[in-house]
Formats: C-alpha cells, structure tokens, sequence
C-alpha cells in the first residue's frame, strides 16, 4: 500500500481574550463629566465650603465646645468666682468630703449645689433627701429643683414641691426648671401657669422663686417682663459668653464638667455676682 501521510484539516485554537473593563466612574463624577467647565469649579468650590464648614460646626464652633469639654478641655467664663454645681440621681454617690476639699473651678472651690427635688406631681428625685442633707452638713449653700411637667397643674405641682422640699435660712429660693410648653395651652395659658406655680411657691417660702430655662425659650415664651422679677438661671452650653441680653443670676454653662469626688459628668454653673450677693438671694429670716 503507498504511504499516506494523514495531517490534521482543524486550525489551532485562537485564544479569545476579554476586552479590559473599566470601573463606571459613580454617579457623582458621571455628573460632573457632563458639567461644563466653569461649573465643575463652582461644584468644587461648594464642595470645600461645606467641609470646611462642617469642620468649624463639629470641631471649632458650638458643637467644638462640646467634644473639647467632654475631653476636658472645657472654656470656663472669665471674669467670675462664684462657681457651683447642679445635681440630680444621675450623679450617683457623691463623696462630699472629696467634693468639698478637692474641687476646684478655675482656682476658685465650690460654694452652691443646685439639687433635683421634685417633678410633675408623682416624682421626687432618689436621691434628694440624702443630697440635700449632705450639701448642708459639708457648707455648701443649697437649692432644690422642680422639674415642671406638661402632664400635671401648675397648681398640683407646686403643691407637690412645697410637700417635699423644706427650705431654710440660707438656702436658695426654690427653683423652677421649666423646658417644655404644655402642648394644649395657648402661648398665654402657658405663661399663667408658670406663674400660678411661681406665685403659689413664692407666698409659701416668702421669696422669689428662680426660672431655670435655656435662653431661647425665655425669649420665645417667658419673654414678658413679669418674668424679669425673678431670678433666672440660663442654661447655654458650647459658647464662650452668655448671648441672652437681658439680666440673669446663674449660668450653667456645660454638662460635661468633671471634678473629684463625682463620678462621670457634671454641670458646672457659675453665680453673677459676688459672694455677698449670693448669700444676698438666699433665703433669710424674717
């Protein structure tokens, strides 16, 4: 038989390669691509204000006063001596021996401690009668709180704090703390109230009470001058002076105030005055 030499009729296989994928650029740049070129700097330049901003907001500005406070690294008011506390259960035990020998505001000790008593018609503060004992017993000049509630009347719940909180001689004048408007009382009906409890407390201890409230809320719904004959302590954190223009007694100026003696944080305040008028505004014998 002749040789016959077979060869293969298939092809080599090709190897097929995939084309190269590129990431799809997100929507954002998508957009700029079909931006003209003078908005793509306009966009660009809004997009660094806003970080710069919200750098100032958090870290810098008001909301920078808090996260420097709660590191310790709080501003406290120049120009002032009278420093003092305001307390409630959330403190814990307080070592009042620590508190009263150790803690120092700027140089300056503790003289007054402002303590929760009371709030709406139901509720007195666990740990208010041991608090208002202790603040005696270690020299501190004293107050007691009431925490106004929507729920109850402002005549029940003064009754209410004049059934739990016995004041004396050298105490501050009872304190109202008053945060939240009674939600089915006109913008007026509110104002009466507040003052039915005021007038019920002051002809009960023979002094004016003092309103604690934060500025924007004495100015939105305690604004009339009727409220200007009683002391107010303003609560403003995370600014370096007191932006309300009208006049006013205590300043509670952080919450995240640290001193020996007290566990976690604490409000730190301070008194518009000297020491003499403090003890001035205190209760006294008749």
């Amino acid at each position: 038989m002749p040789n016959t030499t077979h060869r293969s009729t298939s092809q080599p296989k090709r190897r097929i390669t995939s084309p190269v994928k590129h990431k799809r650029p997100n929507v954002f740049v998508r957009f700029l691509q079909h931006m003209p070129g003078k908005t793509i700097w306009i966009g660009g330049a809004i997009i660094v204000a806003a970080y710069i901003y919200f750098f100032y907001y958090f870290f810098i500005g008001p909301y920078g006063f808090r996260w420097r406070a709660l590191y310790g690294d709080i501003s406290y008011p120049e120009g002032y001596e009278i420093h003092g506390i305001d307390i409630s259960h959330h403190q814990g035990e307080i070592k009042w021996d620590t508190l009263s020998e150790h803690a120092r505001i700027n140089e300056c000790p503790i003289r007054f401690v402002v303590m929760k008593a009371t709030e709406g018609t139901t509720i007195v503060d666990e740990n208010f009668r041991q608090n208002f004992k202790l603040a005696h017993d270690f020299d501190f000049i004293r107050g007691a709180y009431h925490f106004w509630s929507t729920k109850s009347s402002a005549t029940a719940q003064a009754r209410y704090y004049i059934r739990n909180v016995h004041l004396e001689d050298g105490d501050l004048p009872p304190v109202l703390d008053v945060e939240n408007k009674t939600p089915d009382l006109t913008d007026e009906q509110f104002r009466d109230s507040v003052l039915k409890w005021l007038d019920i407390v002051e002809k009960h201890y023979h002094v004016k009470p003092i309103i604690y409230t934060y500025y924007k809320f004495k100015t939105q719904y305690l604004g009339d001058p009727v409220f200007n004959q009683y002391p107010y302590w303003i609560a403003h954190y995370y600014v370096e002076k007191v932006e309300y223009e009208g006049p006013w007694k205590f300043w509670q100026y952080t919450d995240a105030g640290r001193l020996p003696g007290i566990t976690g944080y604490v409000d730190l305040d301070i008194f518009n005055g000297s020491l003499y008028d403090l003890y001035d505004l205190c209760i006294a014998k008749e």
